[in-house]
């Protein structure tokens, strides 16, 4: 088993409960968590025995794109779409971060983190 990261993918999108931040949009950063069987494409050295990366950053981007009013709803979908994706992939956990949110405060960041595994 091995683990691959994708950490601090920055998006703007328009996540949120209040007609100003779907309208108006937020900057996020999500980081990615997934774990897999490694062991084959250290051996072959193939891009197709292993988790994409630059597969997985897409997922989120694409995910962030659209509008969702609970940053839940949105993990909810990236770890949806992985699963569904890639069936190397044996457990995800992805963190979805809303950076300087208006909460009245000074708060840098709220963040939901969700972790599921595949069913078998």
């Amino acid at each position: 088993m091995g683990i691959i990261k994708v950490e601090n993918i920055r998006v703007f999108a328009h996540h949120g409960c209040l007609k100003e931040e779907t309208k108006i949009g937020s900057d996020y950063l999500i980081n990615l968590e997934v774990e897999a069987n490694l062991q084959t494409s250290a051996s072959t050295d193939k891009l197709s025995d292993t988790v994409d990366y630059v597969f997985l950053n897409k997922i989120v981007r694409e995910e962030m794109s659209k509008p969702s009013y609970l940053l839940e709803t949105v993990g909810k979908r990236i770890l949806n779409r992985i699963f569904n994706e890639d069936a190397l992939v044996n457990k995800a956990t992805v963190f979805v971060s809303k950076l300087n949110p208006p909460i009245g405060g000074d708060v840098e960041k709220v963040t939901i983190k969700m972790t599921d595994k595949r069913k078998i």
